[in-house]
């Protein structure tokens, strides 16, 4: 098990970043968040959760063990895998996903492209009582305010990773997060503005 990887950050794309380690480049798929922290040419370090399949192993980063430790609860849930459970990250901090899930609030599931309103009562159901965490004395969580208007293009990185993580191809998602520009300057919600990208692909 790599629980986390330290070391010059020799590369970054959409959704990706390159860790040179000790000589080895390793490449990882990051959240939003964890990519956001790492700059090229500099030491960079993410919590890692390797996921073993037949023919493949494919290491994915998080911004804190807490991203991390989220990433692999919400795969305990049946349909559920380590794509989903990334775009589930890109477009919810862990806070709005225990929220979600304690309050039972699947509409802020349905805004995940890949989870539709089935799937999110599912989620809501498997994981119940499963996502621990500090809950506010008004009833919230931390982090679950509205989202603060995004610097400059800071939304563009975010929709870019979440469509990678999704399948999607660089080139398509820079397209589609660039046909979504002008919707941008109205709302700074990445969960919006993921879900209008992932239309306009769907209709290409």
């Amino acid at each position: 098990m790599i629980a986390f990887l330290t070391g010059r950050v020799a590369a970054r794309g959409a959704g990706t970043a390159v860790i040179d380690v000790g000589g080895v480049g390793m490449t990882v798929q990051c959240t939003p968040t964890a990519l956001s922290r790492l700059h090229v040419g500099e030491t960079g370090t993410v919590a890692t959760s390797l996921v073993v399949r037949e023919e493949s192993l494919t290491l994915f980063g998080f911004a804190d063990d807490e991203e991390k430790h989220m990433f692999e609860q919400v795969q305990t849930a049946s349909g559920v895998g380590p794509r989903l459970a990334l775009a589930m990250m890109s477009v919810h901090s862990p806070a709005t996903l225990r929220h979600a899930v304690a309050t039972e609030d699947t509409a802020a599931l349905t805004r995940v492209p890949g989870i539709g309103k089935k799937g999110a009562q599912r989620i809501v159901l498997e994981l119940a009582g499963k996502l621990e965490g500090p809950i506010l004395t008004d009833g919230t969580l931390p982090g679950t305010a509205e989202p603060a208007p995004a610097p400059d293009d800071a939304w563009r990185g975010k929709v870019v990773s979440g469509l990678v993580n999704l399948g999607w191809s660089a080139k398509d998602a820079e397209t589609a997060a660039s046909a979504v520009a002008a919707e941008a300057e109205d709302t700074a919600d990445v969960a919006v503005l993921l879900r209008s990208a992932l239309r306009r692909l769907s209709r290409a």
